[in-house]
């Protein structure tokens, strides 16, 4: 019988992150969440459990194993402390239930969900599959292997990095904390971007993504209109490693290329689409985040400054340079923003024949496009 105790502090008052430390101490699994942000978070599977994973092909760069504390762990007054048996011979019923109601407990939104996706990538499974086994049996690694991840989801680790992949507009990303996760919103902006690609399909067109991030954009668009010559742009290396392998595996031999380059300065030539999903957080909106994504996720690809829109503002000096003459410009943000954006616009670009604001599909203010 493994037995896992997970201590749980709150979120450091000053600002500094934290990661997790294990150890393996005899029988029991012990995680201690006390680490300075100072290693990646995402952890390589042990030979052990490897086989009976779903494995993604790993980019370039090698991603480094959480440190290991040394001392025994103690709990200290603020600590939640949490214990979780989890026997070899669990069956994926009762550890799907057991896993989720400590989920429950230690604040996550969708504990169920988080649950059943971690023990499918576990099992190498699908979660249709967890459904129709209720009755199967883990094994002695399996066990181990979820009681890990379980444990580091309550630490609020995000699923997608705990897992290696989110799904976006029908593909299957590879991501890790060097990049934002993609979000189900931001596929708005690929509509609208294939849609304008529909309408020029008779001519070359060039798009270009500004801040691409692991590439979600840039290779969807890229595999949606194998013809249209893609930019993805990003002013950081890291992303650009994670972007060119999704583009690897998702989009071989498509017109696609990465760039590193702050905002659109290294664009080699002028775009037909600009899309641009920019850091538009504002620092007091950063320090109200939920810590799955303030604890885990890049903060350079989230906070604009003390509103926002520092980086869209630079963006926007830029674009009269960038765009051609009949060019279009999507650009996601923030719910509060759309009339400050609007208005920057006007100050800052070429006149455009049209400024619009589009809602997401949750009702929300979320893009603005502007036509020259």
């Amino acid at each position: 019988m493994a037995i896992l105790q997970v201590n749980v502090r709150p979120a450091a008052r000053d600002g500094s992150h934290s990661r997790s430390q294990w150890r393996e101490a005899g029988s029991h699994l012990v995680v201690h969440f006390d680490a300075p942000m100072h290693r990646n978070p995402y952890r390589t599977p042990s030979s052990s459990t490897a086989s009976t994973q779903t494995q993604h092909s790993r980019p370039p760069v090698e991603l480094q194993a959480l440190p290991r504390a040394e001392e025994s762990v103690a709990s200290s007054p603020g600590q939640q402390t949490i214990f979780w048996t989890l026997t070899p011979d669990t069956t994926v019923g009762r550890a799907l239930v057991s896993a989720s109601q400590r989920l429950s407990e230690a604040g996550c939104d969708n504990p169920r969900l988080d649950a059943q996706v971690l023990l499918a990538h576990v099992l190498g499974q699908t979660r249709s599959w967890l459904f129709a086994h209720h009755e199967a049996k883990l094994t002695a690694q399996q066990a181990e292997a979820y009681t890990e991840l379980v444990a580091r989801r309550i630490a609020r680790e995000p699923v997608a990095y705990l897992v290696g992949s989110r799904e976006f507009y029908g593909l299957d990303f590879y991501v890790d904390p060097r990049v934002l996760i993609p979000r189900p919103e931001t596929e708005l902006l690929v509509d609208l971007a294939l849609a304008q690609l529909e309408h020029r399909s008779m001519t070359r067109t060039v798009v270009a993504d500004v801040g691409t991030g692991s590439g979600a954009i840039a290779v969807t668009l890229a595999v949606h209109a194998p013809t249209a010559q893609v930019y993805g742009l990003d002013i950081s290396r890291d992303a650009l490693d994670v972007a060119r392998f999704n583009a690897e595996r998702l989009a071989p031999g498509s017109r696609l290329h990465f760039l590193e380059s702050d905002l659109l300065e290294a664009l080699p030539e002028p775009a037909d689409i600009i899309v641009a999903n920019l850091p538009y957080v504002s620092e007091d909106e950063y320090a109200h985040l939920a810590p799955d994504i303030r604890e885990h996720e890049p903060p350079a690809a989230l906070v604009a400054g003390k509103r926002g829109l520092d980086v869209i503002q630079r963006f926007l000096a830029q674009v009269g340079e960038k765009v051609k003459p009949d060019g279009i410009v999507l650009m996601e943000i923030g719910s509060k923003q759309g009339e400050w954006v609007q208005q920057l616009a006007r100050e800052m670009t070429p006149p455009p024949t049209y400024i619009g604001l589009r809602r997401d599909y949750s009702g929300h203010p979320r893009l603005v496009t502007l036509e020259f």
